[in-house]
């Protein structure tokens, strides 16, 4: 995860409420604010936060920064659902107010939500890192290791020269059901899975399992994701590098939780039925 801090934000949020009239509703600045920070990955702008699933992280981020600028005078927090420059907001976005190296240093604080979201990144970088620098035959260990806390049961692995294209097999419960689900590791560091190799283990699986799980330490390329549901035939779950990492993190698999309790704003609580979008 890249995300930019919260006084990152503040600045771009205020020249975009500019560039857009003064106001806007949130749902306009989100997109728009994206666009500003490139190294926001697609997984960035999906990511949900864990303590509110119904709530993008990105979204939080930025109405974080919003309140911060609503308590500084810049912007209008009066209406619901519409962002306002003030007067000094609009100073600010202007260049009126405000010199270059007091921007500078406000670009260079650091709130604890931009530390925990640093720390996230961390630790997710450093499971990829330790995922790529394993063996064929311990990550396929990984794997059922991983699986096993995610609803999977009765796991094991075929063995080197004997999995025709499986590398393991088990149990998938989902409430009063189970199917028979099959797993393929592939730890690739460099080139992408592509669908020839999604259609290969699709037909290995056939006939004899329900499900299917694909996980590789890299990435699988768009034809691949595309692949992976086909009318008619068994779906198959495609976990890459970064999904898995955030799955660990998400699940408290192979990591340690520290007693750090942080907030979360919950946007969803002020959506009354009169009300249109999020302060």
């Amino acid at each position: 995860m890249s995300f930019p801090k919260q006084s990152e934000i503040e600045l771009p949020l205020l020249k975009t409420l500019q560039e857009l009239g003064g106001k806007a509703e949130p749902k306009e600045l989100y997109p728009k604010l994206a666009a500003i920070f490139p190294q926001l990955t697609q997984e960035d702008l999906t990511a949900r936060l864990p303590s509110s699933p119904s709530t993008f992280r990105w979204h939080n981020l930025v109405q974080w920064s919003r309140q911060k600028l609503v308590e500084k005078g810049e912007i209008d927090g009066s209406t619901r659902g519409v962002w306002k420059l003030t007067p000094r907001g609009r100073a600010r976005a202007t260049g009126a107010t405000a010199d270059s190296s007091e921007e500078l240093l406000l670009a260079h604080q650091a709130t604890l939500k931009d530390l925990v979201y640093e720390n996230e990144s961390e630790v997710k970088r450093g499971i990829i890192s330790e995922l790529q620098n394993l063996g064929a035959t311990d990550f396929e260990q990984f794997c059922m290791s991983f699986l096993g806390p995610l609803g999977y049961e009765q796991l094991q692995v075929t063995g080197r020269g004997a999995d025709r294209g499986i590398d393991g097999f088990g149990l998938f419960r989902q409430g009063v059901v189970t199917i028979r689900s099959a797993f393929q590791a592939k730890r690739w560091r460099q080139n992408p899975v592509s669908r020839p190799e999604i259609d290969k283990f699709r037909g290995a699986i056939q006939g004899d399992y329900d499900h299917g799980v694909f996980l590789t330490t890299g990435r699988f390329t768009a034809d691949a994701e595309a692949a992976s549901i086909k009318k008619g035939a068994i779906s198959l779950l495609l976990l890459d590098g970064d999904t898995i990492a955030e799955s660990m993190i998400r699940n408290g698999i192979g990591v340690v939780r520290r007693p750090v309790q942080l907030f979360d704003l919950d946007p969803e609580f002020f959506r009354f039925p009169a009300a249109d979008g999020f302060l």
